[in-house]
């Protein structure tokens, strides 16, 4: 793995040599063309003014904010040098906080931290410190030119990882949703309760899979296979929407199903441990 780049982590007068790296491993989008259907001819689309709908060159596209309606002010690559933060390659804390304070919201893109060369001590010191006291460092980083990001240094599984966090005012605030008031009665909570301890299990995030993404190749797949004839759809399982809900009924169905594979998991381990012993 090579890192996006080779910096230091900055606390006080101390400073640790470290290489960032990304964290994550994102499918790319399933890239699709738009094109003429007579003759598959890609379609590409032309910078035009609103004014007299000509197309304007490049050299003649200037950026501007608009901060009255159809008013306009330019900013010039001077403009933008003057409030360009240049990236010194270092996570920079500026405090230690309560990593169980923070709201999950804030959390935005994670990427691993690993030790250079003379680090080694002491990012074991700083990851043990903060492992121990329950406290990340909060910091601010530059990853990728302009842009200035709020970041959190945290302990996980024997690494430091540095996750970028959101601005509080990125955050919209929940008292925006106009959410109807509605009391749920004691038999109904009682059966959530019961439904949702019945389904209750470990996190095991590789049970889940981009099943869109997956069946979308699939058919592109089967559609090169077959020269681009129509392949058959799968079948899919639509809601009917405006149906008035008997909440109870739907939890004692989903409880009665959720126990019923409960059962054969059981039965399966039993019969499993049976044939072994019989063995």
């Amino acid at each position: 793995m090579r890192p996006l780049w080779s910096g230091s982590i900055s606390f006080g007068l101390v400073n640790i040599p470290i290489g960032l790296y990304s964290a994550t491993n994102r499918k790319k989008v399933v890239d699709l063309n738009l094109l003429r259907d007579s003759d598959h001819s890609p379609i590409h689309y032309k910078k035009v003014a609103e004014a007299d709908e000509k197309e304007v060159p490049r050299e003649h596209i200037v950026k501007g904010y608009e901060y009255e309606k159809g008013k306009y002010v330019v900013l010039t690559d001077k403009d933008f040098e003057k409030v360009d933060i240049k990236s010194n390659q270092t996570v920079d804390i500026r405090e230690f906080v309560n990593l169980s304070e923070i709201d999950p919201r804030y959390f935005d893109t994670p990427y691993y931290l690993a030790p250079q060369k003379g680090g080694a001590k002491a990012y074991d010191l700083l990851r043990k410190a903060l492992e121990q006291t329950g406290l990340a460092g909060v910091a601010k980083v530059v990853i990728r030119p302009p842009r200035e990001h709020l970041g959190l240094l945290k302990p996980l599984d024997g690494v430091l990882v540095l996750e970028t966090l959101h601005f509080a005012d990125e955050l919209r605030d929940p008292k925006e949703l106009d959410v109807p008031k509605a009391e749920a009665g004691e038999k109904e909570l009682k059966m959530a309760l019961s439904l949702v301890e019945t389904m209750s299990d470990k996190w095991k995030p590789e049970k889940y899979r981009d099943e869109y993404r997956e069946s979308l190749m699939k058919m592109i797949e089967d559609k090169i296979k077959t020269g681009g004839k129509e392949t058959t759809a799968p079948k899919s399982h639509k809601t009917t929407p405006g149906k008035v809900i008997d909440l109870v009924q739907l939890l004692q169905e989903s409880i009665g199903q959720t126990s019923k594979k409960g059962k054969k998991k059981t039965t399966r381990s039993h019969s499993r441990t049976a044939q072994k012993k019989a063995a």
